[in-house]
């Protein structure tokens, strides 16, 4: 694993976006682990996850990117903080887009903030992390209703490596409907290899929990 995907995993659990006991996630599962993007709450950690939300993105789907496609809401900041990152640490400039909620009737009219689609765009969505791929399904139809644009790909922070809507994951199902390429800054067995001391009860992932997050991969895994 690369040591940036180890100080991503440590990163996440200093700002409390990664966390362990009992939640319910929006497809109704409950599960022993949770990751909300909504707890990178001030400057320097947004500067921060950009930084390696554009890591992943350079080493997944190269610099050939016109858009980066946020969808509301969370997936707003997560496309804005990369597209900095990006000029910042990369030297590569590229567009930001995302959706509203609700259509704009006046001023900067339209579904639409930041850049708008043209034809030919090649466009990545960023994500925070996708469990049913439900949210993918609600974007796609909003992005190909603005123009001829070819996806590129979906770039989530967390791989959660349970079944989406059927027996793969979410990722991998979407990356076969959809026909485009699909990637996470890490995966839950990184964050499992990183953070899982047996024998440790300080450990994050101590060996209690980690009987819970077995117990959950034998009920939600992928196959």
């Amino acid at each position: 694993m690369q040591d940036y995907k180890r100080e991503f995993i440590d990163f996440m659990a200093e700002c409390q976006v990664l966390k362990f006991g009992d939640f319910v996630t929006k497809s109704g599962r409950n599960t022993p682990f949770f990751i909300n993007t909504g707890f990178y709450r001030d400057g320097a950690q947004l500067a921060r996850l950009g930084g390696y939300y554009a890591k992943a993105l350079v080493e997944n789907f190269g610099t050939d990117i016109d858009v980066l496609f946020g969808p509301a809401y969370k997936g707003i900041p997560l496309s804005v903080a990369t597209a900095i990152a990006l000029s910042n640490e990369h030297g590569v400039r590229v567009r930001y887009c995302a959706n509203r909620k609700e259509v704009k009737d006046h001023g900067d009219k339209g579904i639409l903030l930041g850049s708008p689609l043209s034809d030919g765009d090649r466009v990545v969505i960023i994500e925070d992390v996708t469990t049913a791929g439900t949210s993918i399904e609600e974007t796609m139809p909003i992005i190909r209703a603005q123009a001829d644009v070819e996806v590129a790909g979906l770039l989530v922070s967390v791989d959660r490596m349970e079944r989406g809507q059927g027996e793969k994951t979410a990722l991998t199902e979407i990356a076969e409907k959809y026909g485009f390429r699909t990637a996470a800054i890490v995966t839950m067995a990184d964050v499992i290899e990183h953070l899982h001391r047996p024998g440790d009860a300080s450990a994050l992932i101590d060996d209690a929990c980690m009987e819970r997050i077995r117990a959950y991969y034998e009920q939600y895994g992928a196959k």
